[in-house]
């Protein structure tokens, strides 16, 4: 695959202004044809949801650039499918660079890594990137550094089908990459209660993070020791394991 014929979707769970977005597009540009469809507004912890209970709209801002007011996963769904021609089908979608990290079990929530899940879904190669920076800053420019050349890579190397990388850049300037493992991070949820002015309560959730668990080649571990973590992940949740496990289960009648 040549790079000047690269066709590359990016979208986000930041929303289409952000700092993260803007910085991979002005990257990405440096090696392909870029097509940006993000949502109009921050989608964070939106996972892999599509929007069903109400219709859409779609809005074009700039050249190659779209708004959808829906979360991630309607934004692939939609370019793939109605905004962008057939013999424009992305090559690539890339989702993020997302405002903080998705690192272990949140992976599960983040709608950035969910854009790329879908787009894997759809027969296209995805790969989320997030900055691990917990109080929102950090070298944004880096990261799209980073994100470019894995991006080339994947370009050159390919993908098995149906599987997303889920990169998570560490803060400064990395020392490499590692390939990981999804990792289990240590927290608990905290749940506030707050009164309303019309006297009704409302709650915030939240948690409180003692750390990680250290089990060896984890993306915790590896962006704790300053390298970039790489995770292959798949839509198939099947345990594996399990299955072989409870295979005493399988029965010609329930009864």
């Amino acid at each position: 695959m040549h790079s000047e014929k690269v066709r590359i979707l990016i979208t986000n769970d930041d929303g289409i202004h952000s700092e993260g977005i803007i910085e991979l597009e002005n990257a990405l540009r440096q090696i392909g044809e870029v097509f940006t469809v993000a949502p109009e507004s921050d989608m964070t912890g939106a996972s892999h949801s599509l929007t069903l209970a109400r219709p859409l709209r779609i809005r074009q801002i700039a050249e190659n650039r779209w708004t959808v007011d829906g979360t991630p996963t309607d934004c692939v769904t939609l370019a793939i499918n109605k905004i962008l021609p057939p013999e424009l089908k992305p090559n690539l979608c890339v989702s993020g660079i997302n405002h903080g990290p998705n690192l272990g079990d949140d992976a599960s929530y983040s709608g950035t890594v969910a854009g790329a899940m879908e787009a894997t879904i759809l027969g296209i190669p995805g790969i989320a990137f997030s900055l691990v920076s917990y109080n929102g800053y950090g070298d944004f420019k880096m990261a799209a550094e980073v994100a470019k050349r894995l991006v080339e890579r994947v370009i050159k190397e390919g993908l098995p089908a149906g599987t997303l990388l889920n990169v998570n850049i560490p803060l400064g300037i990395p020392k490499g990459i590692k390939l990981t493992k999804q990792g289990l991070k240590n927290a608990r949820p905290i749940i506030t209660e707050h009164i309303d002015p019309r006297g009704k309560p409302y709650y915030w959730i939240g948690e409180e993070r003692k750390g990680f668990y250290a089990e060896g080649n984890t993306d915790f571990e590896a962006v704790e020791e300053g390298f970039v973590s790489v995770t292959p992940m798949k839509s198939d949740l099947t345990d594996y394991k399990a299955l072989e496990m409870l295979q005493s289960w399988n029965s010609s009648s329930i009864f």
